[in-house]
């Protein structure tokens, strides 16, 4: 971890003493050192990603996610590009900050500290899932090396809600805990060191997650094993670039099951009564009967680049708000992806 910046190296720190005062206090769990070190040498992490949004900000601004991986190979966190597929509030004074001042000790808010030391987020997948552990956060995901998770820090479910229980490696008893009193697994765990790629195993976890930060630089052919993409990018230019990203890396290119939906299939409580409206105009919109990520990704393109066109469903941000939530339905109840339907 030689490359680590100073704010990176302290906000481990924190978090590693945070957890280990916390830790000291919990009842024991049995096999605790064992399982730990299974989830250090073989957990993998993901960063849930939509390949097709376009940055905003930094030096890729104008490229999508996949075109900037298959620029240079770099992940990038919110602070760099601007794309968030959750909470839009990575800047200074945002609510990201604040949760980032708390969690990290204000690591990230000493002298000499830079946007792109902020660490990158995603989940950690301990039951495999091909969708990732956290899709809620886009439909493709790379899928890291066990080497990231000595530099990673974790929560038991999303870190904007302050959780009580967090760790890293060194100090995992706390999230350990959390993860087995809400039902995980320790048969999970202990399959890891021989678990295979299930394209068919989506999770569709939109909640219930260990949230991970991963801190310090990710380059795909260092950090990542595999770019595992969603069916509906096949053949597209955002598949390309996802390709030639994973080549030039040297890295696998794997493909889930993938989603489907329908709009007359959206449940109007689900995540409100617009979604389905705003469902049937996405369709329309496309000439198409059925939704997938490809369709959501491209009206997200048009939201951005054409804000005025969607006009009728409110201002940018409430607009992008509606792509989530049909992101989000299409997680929970979609089927299986079929080309050409």
């Amino acid at each position: 971890m030689s490359d680590l910046s100073a704010a990176n190296a302290a906000a481990l720190a924190h978090v590693t003493r945070v957890a280990s005062a916390a830790g000291a206090s919990l009842p024991a769990v049995p096999d605790a050192t064992e399982l730990i070190g299974l989830v250090r040498e073989h957990g993998r992490i993901t960063l849930n990603f939509h390949p097709d949004r376009i940055a905003t900000s930094g030096l890729t601004a104008g490229l999508t996610v996949a075109e900037a991986l298959a620029a240079d190979g770099r992940y990038r966190s919110q602070y760099e590009t601007g794309i968030s597929n959750g909470s839009r509030t990575a800047f200074l004074g945002g609510d990201r900050d604040g949760w980032e001042l708390s969690l990290f000790g204000a690591a990230y808010h000493a002298d000499g500290a830079l946007s792109a030391d902020r660490p990158k987020y995603g989940a950690l997948n301990l039951a495999g899932y091909a969708d990732g552990a956290a899709p809620r956060f886009g439909s493709c995901h790379l899928r890291l090396r066990p080497a990231a998770n000595d530099r990673s820090t974790f929560t038991f479910h999303d870190s904007h809600l302050g959780p009580e229980h967090i760790g890293t490696m060194a100090a995992f008893e706390p999230v350990l805990a959390a993860y087995l009193a809400e039902g995980g697994s320790t048969a999970a765990i202990r399959a890891l060191p021989a678990a295979r790629f299930d394209p068919a195993a989506l999770g569709r976890m939109l909640d219930d997650y260990i949230e991970a930060q991963v801190h310090g630089v990710i380059e795909l052919g260092r950090d990542a094993e595999a770019i595992v993409a969603d069916p509906s990018f096949r053949g597209t230019p955002t598949g390309d670039a996802l390709a030639k990203a994973a080549s030039d890396a040297g890295v696998e290119l794997l493909w889930h099951t993938g989603f489907t939906l329908s709009p007359s299939d959206v449940d109007d409580e689900f995540r409100g009564p617009e979604t389905p409206k705003f469902a049937e105009y996405v369709c329309a919109l496309y000439g198409v009967d059925y939704f997938d990520a490809e369709i959501v990704g491209r009206a997200a393109q048009s939201v951005v680049r054409t804000p005025s066109s969607w006009a009728d469903f409110g201002p940018e941000l409430e607009v992008l708000q509606l792509i989530k939530y049909l992101w989000h339905t299409l997680v929970a109840f979609g089927r299986p992806f079929e080309r050409n339907l």
